[in-house]
């Protein structure tokens, strides 16, 4: 079975899908455990996946080469992305959190253009920009954003007042949603490696489970009370986050790593918070501030400046370089007129002469 990886619905997909679980996780968080939820969120999800490779007949991964770059995999994007994220949601008590993890296109960028040369240019930069500013406005509080200016101004005079800022910045688990996005980054790159050697959507199903299973194995130790408080909507929620926003959307996201620009893919991070606040505001009546709708107008427009910047930057090549033709040609043709205007000079200056 084939996927059309062009199609703009399916690109999209695991991102809705992220969006819309974090919604379904909002309820389930102070009744369960980070551990546990994390783990949750990655196991049974990779069964799922695993079964799925299966009846598409997907090849399963063989020899030491495949199952190490796996297993790196799991450490990396399963078992650190995901324990990061569970823990700093836990602790992040504003928006700053969400805009952390969600500005990892940055490192993806920087990464894949080092490591494969992915090309950015100037059209994809401001993009990437444009995307962190547009998350900003979507994910930090609004007196936090009103007050920036007076609080920068005051951090660049006073270097205490700088280092309280910078506290301030990872007070709550920040830091926290810092690494899951950094662990996210590098998992991303590494499943270009991974897809050399197993199939991507088999490789995908085994690192949810290794990845699942140190977590677990934590939650065990230094966990109680896991599932004691969970109601049978919050099981519904997990579910939901389980299925859909990992087995589908994590199953989507990295078939669609294995080929094609990873900045671009993954600058489509930029929409998980957009669908987050949009269902948040449809299901649980969250009103959006007119800064927020600043901020998804941003994200939008960062989307399609980064993943039409090859076209942009045609048309903006191609500009030039017939403003520079056109130059040329009037340089050109001055240069042929030159000859004329010197004798036209030359005649003036005779009958001048002759008159004198």
């Amino acid at each position: 079975m084939q996927i059309k990886a062009r199609s703009p619905f399916l690109l999209i997909a695991p991102f809705f899908l992220w969006g819309t679980a974090m919604v379904a996780m909002k309820g389930v968080i102070p009744n369960t455990t980070p551990f546990f939820m994390a783990g949750v969120r990655l196991l049974p999800a990779g069964i799922l996946v695993l079964l799925a490779a299966v009846w598409m007949k997907r090849s399963q991964p063989k020899g030491w080469a495949a199952w190490l770059w796996i297993s790196l995999f799991a450490l990396v994007d399963g078992a650190m992305f995901q324990g990061f994220l569970a823990q700093g949601l836990v602790r992040t008590g504003a928006g700053l959190g969400s805009v952390m993890i969600d500005s990892q296109p940055l490192a993806v960028a920087l990464m894949a253009l080092w490591l494969f040369g992915e090309k950015i240019g100037v059209w994809g930069w401001l993009g990437l920009a444009i995307g962190v500013g547009g998350i900003s406005l979507l994910g930090l509080p609004e007196e936090l954003l009103l007050s920036a200016g007076s609080r920068l101004g005051d951090a660049f005079v006073d270097v205490g007042s700088f280092t309280d800022l910078l506290a301030g910045l990872f007070d709550n688990g920040q830091w926290l949603m810092l690494l899951a996005a950094l662990s996210m980054a590098v998992g991303t790159i590494l499943s270009r490696y991974v897809c050399q050697y197993a199939d991507p959507i088999s490789a995908t199903g085994w690192h949810m489970i290794l990845g699942g299973l140190p977590l677990f194995g934590l939650s065990s130790q230094l966990e109680s009370e896991q599932w004691s408080h969970l109601t049978a909507a919050n099981w519904t929620s997990l579910s939901y986050s389980t299925i859909f926003g990992s087995a589908i959307a994590y199953g989507l996201f990295f078939y669609f790593a294995a080929s094609g620009s990873l900045t671009s893919l993954s600058s489509l991070t930029f929409l998980t918070p957009v669908f987050a606040l949009l269902f948040g505001n449809l299901f649980l009546s969250e009103v959006l501030s007119p800064i927020q709708w600043a901020g998804v107008g941003l994200t939008l427009v960062s989307i399609y400046l980064i993943n039409q910047r090859d076209v942009l930057g045609e048309k903006l090549s191609g500009s030039i370089s017939e403003s520079i033709e056109e130059v040329q040609g009037n340089i050109a043709e001055n240069r042929q007129l030159l000859p004329q205007a010197e004798s036209n000079l030359r005649e003036i200056t005779t009958l001048s002469d002759s008159d004198s």
